[in-house]
């Protein structure tokens, strides 16, 4: 018989390294005489979209779209030291540091064009759509490309180097007072799932996610990354074991150790709340790790709810599931 329940599972988490270790980013930028710029970060983009964030957040700055930016990363040899990517933080973290070095350049930048176009201030310039000029005035304004081409030329150069620390402090080990993190992120899940009381195995049929992200600066990644760490989710609840023996690994191939296929994954709906963080770029936040998090208690408390047992350990497997099952019928000899 198939049985289906629903289950809701909560997260918050905090980014960043935590306890007070120094969490600091870099970032080098430069804006170039053809209009464009170049960000270099130490920051890896392991698919998660970084890249795109970063030339993102340069573009928002200077005005210019985000195939103008040309971001060079991971390089040791070139870029600078911005972390690991992990614990939920290039976005806030590295994001932080990338608008930092744009607007340390772009203020340069202001101060020369002030002088260009006898404005008698650098807040009176605007940069807008790959030009730049004097706010309010259409007639005084030029192409920033050709500004920068000419600045090059008087021996001008609109570099920058920044470094972001993220706001955090020991836990003091006697009071256990302390902000380890910062920021926290939150989300909630629901899942369906349908629980076959013969054989044992769960089905996932659907996941609605709802996230708090800051600001989503890229809405199509974060409905992306809810994607990704919902279906790892699935994994971690249902499938993945890893399975040790003297210390050796006995399931180093994905033929024993599961993870989830494309026929795995549920209809998952993506939703975010976007409260703005304050420190953050644009009041962004990350989303890595917080789009699993809640995925396994939803789909255990589903589980619970579809045939009464509470499976306590992960993954839950059929056979955990039917042993369960077996001693709530009593039909096992404890």
């Amino acid at each position: 018989m198939k049985k289906r329940g629903i289950g809701l599972g909560c997260s918050w988490y905090g980014t960043g390294y935590g306890n007070g270790f120094p969490d600091v980013s870099s970032a080098f930028v430069e804006i170039h005489d053809d209009g464009s710029a170049t960000v270099l970060t130490g920051a890896v983009d392991v698919g998660q979209g970084s890249n795109s964030i970063f030339a993102q957040i340069a573009a928002e700055e200077l005005g210019l779209e985000a195939q103008d930016i040309c971001v060079y990363s991971g390089d040791t040899d070139a870029t600078p030291d911005s972390g690991t990517t992990a614990a939920t933080r290039q976005t806030y973290n590295t994001g932080n540091a990338v608008l930092k070095a744009v607007r340390q350049a772009k203020s340069s930048l202001l101060v020369y064009a002030a002088r260009e176009f006898s404005c008698p201030t650098p807040e009176g310039i605007e940069l807008k759509e790959g030009f730049i000029g004097v706010k309010g005035d259409p007639t005084r304004k030029m192409l920033l490309a050709d500004l920068v081409f000419q600045a090059r030329l008087r021996g001008e150069r609109f570099i920058s180097a920044e470094s972001s620390t993220a706001r955090s402090t020991p836990v003091d080990p006697e009071t256990g007072q302390g902000a380890p993190y910062w920021p926290y992120s939150f989300g909630c899940q629901s899942a369906e799932v349908e629980v076959d009381t013969e054989t044992g195995m769960v089905q996932v049929l659907k996941v609605v996610a709802v996230h708090d992200v800051g600001k989503a600066l890229n809405p199509t990644q974060v409905e992306g990354q809810i994607a990704g760490g919902v279906t790892q989710g699935i994994g971690y609840a249902l499938l993945e074991e890893l399975e040790l023996h003297e210390g050796k690994i006995k399931n180093p191939a994905f033929s024993s150790y599961l993870i989830p296929t494309a026929l795995d994954v549920p209809n998952i709906e993506a939703f975010f709340v976007e409260d703005a963080e304050s420190t953050g770029p644009f009041g962004a936040k990350g989303l890595g790790e917080p789009a699993m998090l809640p995925t396994v208690a939803a789909i255990i408390n589903a589980i619970d709810d579809a045939v009464g047992v509470r499976i306590t350990s992960i993954p839950a497997t059929p056979e955990k599931i039917l042993k369960a099952l077996a001693e709530k019928n009593g039909e096992v000899n404890r």
